[in-house]
């Protein structure tokens, strides 16, 4: 069945691009998008071949200047060939991950702390629903004007538009991993909470043995949540600061207006649902692999 709905998803898209005329020429079928996508590759694979024959010309050049002065300083200089489409969708992954693992870094550990003390979560819970349905748009100018002005490092490790993109992304992400760590932890059982105390288990190891075990399922859900938030903000971010990544490639094509442009943007727009959905998997997988009630990861 879902290949059938696949294939019924293609033929109405096939039929409906047939009749919808822009500015560029009609809306790509499944046929031209196909095509672009190719291209795109070629374009890669045509960059990587380019970078290779570079680097040998720079080692070959390098073993003649040894071969007549041994004690020459040689050195091997990067390509610097234009970025192509899979360039900014690893760019954009790593992005992702680095914004996604800060704000999991930050969420589960608060989350455990606010839902084991109630006190704390009357006194964090203003907070969480004040900023939780903050857009990121809203945030990017905010960040933007922040990073730009303490990030002043003289030789940074990573650019200003990865931090700029990161810190958004993890703004914007780390609600839902927050909300459902309190949640999963309010919902350990009374029981192991007693079993706990007679027990008189440290703190630690309370945390370890019986709020962590109990907790991971709810924990995951708002992981695979944030996720699937961060992936959608830190393409928009990408188009607004004009960040690398796919949401640059996609507004770069947007206003390129080449007749192979909306091609170019249904391909990247195939490839980030598809990112999107793999990104979810993964997620399932590895709450899957870490949970001891395999049945809370069916879906």
């Amino acid at each position: 069945m879902p290949i059938v709905g696949i294939l019924a998803f293609l033929f109405l898209w096939h039929i409906a691009a047939q009749n919808v005329a822009t500015s560029l020429g009609t809306l790509p079928g499944p046929a031209d998008v196909a095509h672009q996508a190719g291209n795109l590759w070629a374009d890669y694979q045509e960059q990587q071949q380019r970078a290779a024959e570079f680097i040998a010309m720079q080692e070959e050049r390098n073993a003649q200047i040894l071969a007549n002065n041994p004690d020459a300083e040689v050195r091997i200089r990067s390509f610097s060939g234009s970025v192509t489409f899979i360039d900014q969708i690893l760019t954009s992954l790593g992005t992702v991950m680095a914004g996604f693992l800060l704000a999991s870094l930050i969420a589960v550990p608060l989350g455990i702390l606010v839902g084991l003390n109630r006190h704390l979560h009357q006194a964090v819970n203003p907070v969480i629903q004040v900023f939780k349905p903050v857009s990121p748009l809203a945030w990017l100018p905010i960040v933007t004007l922040v990073v730009s002005a303490t990030y002043t490092v003289d030789d940074p490790m990573f650019s200003k538009a990865f931090i700029t993109s990161m810190v958004t992304v993890s703004l914007c992400s780390l609600w839902p991993t927050l909300v459902n760590t309190i949640m999963g932890v309010n919902s350990v059982s009374q029981d192991l909470r007693n079993v706990s105390q007679v027990l008189r288990l440290p703190f630690l190891t309370h945390v370890w043995k019986v709020v962590l075990p109990s907790s991971i399922p709810m924990i995951f859900t708002g992981m695979r949540m944030s996720l699937g938030i961060a992936w959608m903000v830190l393409i928009a971010a990408e188009m607004l600061a004009q960040s690398p990544g796919l949401g640059k490639f996609v507004w770069d094509e947007f206003q390129n207006g080449s007749s192979e442009s909306l091609g170019r943007i249904m391909v990247a727009v195939i490839v980030i649902g598809m990112i999107g959905l793999l990104l979810d998997r993964g997620m399932l997988f590895l709450q899957r692999l870490l949970s001891w009630d395999k049945s809370t990861a069916t879906h």
